[in-house]
């Protein structure tokens, strides 16, 4: 903006400062409007049914819905665009504390390899299927990646490098919460019935299931072993995310190269998530005590961000698309994670 146009719009604001009031009510009003949703899908999620389903899918059904009933609330957008964005990638900051390297790199370095070879096997065979499918490219590369890593963090982490429209990025997660509920209710099913320990079942479920809400509910009925075996070799595949994401940048640019858009914007949040990890390593807990109800409001907070983020995805779905986008990608995915269930099985 030059100096001409910086004066005249200072002098607007000085004219006209209800604009500016008027503009900043707009934005907080579009922030608590996802919000409001989110409280109504955790609600939801306490619902028979849906308490497997979980908040933020729960969100993410009645922000669709209302996109396709009501339409998409324009005078919110403002605030909304800032929750799918900023708020999604504070969300994956936080999340970051989730993470303790010190226990991956020391207790699961060889879940570690089998991590790596999973976050491979199901990025390529989901790519592969979509290809055969002739399904949306963008979308099929979004629930592969959330299957082999993290679910809907991985998605979202992942989905502003490959430049995914907020819609592509908000049904791939809607896709990972379905089919990734699902599996996990399969698990725990089968558990009584399968020739498993209790630890290879935890290896199991955690180097398959595809969020870490999937693999603690899954491998919760293994006892305590399973579980935490099951949340290390999960945290494993959530350590791998950042030099995955580093990978798809340089193949990204590549990619480009030759085109006007070959600019790749650097995702400054990972280095947040890196740090946080390192925070939630070394810092808190060894160096600085922290209570238990602390780390537990840090999760809290982290959820509910990421929900918001995902209402606000969510508001940019048409139901007319997802008939036509979203059937191929789920198809791709569910093949992929039933070979994946398969082959982690006899590597478990």
């Amino acid at each position: 903006m030059g100096a001409h146009a910086r004066a005249l719009s200072e002098k607007n604001e000085l004219v006209h400062p209800e604009k500016k009031s008027s503009s900043f009510g707009k934005w907080a009003g579009g922030i608590a409007f996802t919000f409001f949703i989110a409280c109504l899908g955790f609600l939801l999620a306490k619902a028979p049914g849906f308490n497997h389903v979980g908040q933020l899918a729960s969100a993410i059904v009645i922000a669709v819905l209302y996109r396709n009933i009501l339409g998409y609330p324009e005078i919110l957008r403002a605030g909304i665009t800032f929750s799918s964005k900023k708020l999604l990638r504070f969300a994956i900051i936080l999340y970051g504390l989730k993470l303790n390297i010190g226990t991956v790199l020391s207790d699961g370095l060889g879940l570690l390899i089998r991590d790596a070879g999973v976050i491979v096997f199901a990025i390529l065979l989901t790519v592969w299927l979509a290809r055969l499918l002739k399904a949306d490219k963008n979308i099929s590369l979004l629930v592969g990646v959330g299957t082999g890593v993290c679910g809907a963090a991985a998605i979202a982490a992942i989905a502003p490098i490959i430049k995914s429209k907020d819609e592509e990025t908000a049904i791939g997660v809607g896709i990972i919460a379905l089919v990734g509920t699902i599996f996990a209710i399969i698990y725990t099913i089968l558990r009584p019935i399968l020739p498993m320990t209790d630890i290879q079942y935890g290896i199991w479920s955690g180097i398959s299931l595809h969020e870490i809400a999937h693999v603690a509910l899954a491998a919760a009925p293994g006892g305590q072993d399973a579980l935490a075996i099951g949340l290390l070799a999960k945290l494993g595949r959530v350590f791998l995310l950042v030099p995955l994401c580093f990978i798809f940048m340089y193949l990204m640019r590549n990619k480009n190269s030759g085109e006007n858009n070959a600019k790749i914007e650097f995702p400054w949040f990972l280095i947040g998530f890196i740090i946080m990890s390192v925070i939630g390593s070394y810092v808190l807990g060894p160096k600085i005590p922290v209570s238990e109800g602390f780390m537990n409001g840090v999760a809290n907070a982290t959820t509910w961000c990421l929900t918001a983020a995902m209402v606000g995805l969510g508001l940019n779905v048409s139901l007319r698309d997802l008939r036509t986008k979203a059937l191929k990608p789920l198809i791709a995915m569910g093949i992929t994670s039933v070979v994946l269930s398969v082959i982690a099985y006899f590597i478990a």
